[in-house]
């Protein structure tokens, strides 16, 4: 069921069983149905404040789409440190640290403190990260 250009432009609803019936979470099995969880998640990253049925409904598709990238997007990153993978990513998304504190949620100097290897990440963190530029968790973590 892909997503139109109508539905994306609606307001996404507040309940979980609603959300199921606007795209029902299932298990990932090609890349068209890919891009629409994606599609979904970046529209559930955009609302300020997630209902508790929003942010489930966003859980269980991020796990799905990891899951699915885990075996089809696979990429060898074990000489990159995650703080260099994240730098790459914000640099190729025209991002600095101040983008990076805003796409967190967090105040404006903890981006910097990330990228000079001040601060860690969290989980939180970790799943912003990996929803926004739509990889996996795993890419920011030594």
């Amino acid at each position: 069921m892909a997503l139109t250009k109508k539905k994306s432009q609606k307001k996404l609803p507040a309940r979980f069983s609603e959300l199921v019936a606007v795209l029902p979470p299932r298990a990932v099995q090609d890349e068209e149905h890919h891009d629409e969880m994606i599609e979904m998640i970046d529209r559930l990253t955009t609302i300020g404040r997630l209902t508790k049925d929003q942010k489930q409904y966003l859980e269980t598709l991020v796990q799905l789409v990891q899951a699915y990238e885990t075996t089809h997007h696979q990429i060898d990153v074990s000489d990159i440190s995650g703080v260099d993978s994240l730098r790459h990513l914000l640099e190729q998304n025209d991002m600095n640290a101040s983008d990076l504190a805003r796409l967190l949620g967090v105040h404006v100097s903890l981006g910097s403190k990330i990228l000079n290897e001040d601060r860690s990440l969290t989980v939180e963190h970790l799943r912003k990260l990996s929803a926004r530029f739509r990889v996996s968790p795993v890419l920011f973590i030594d």
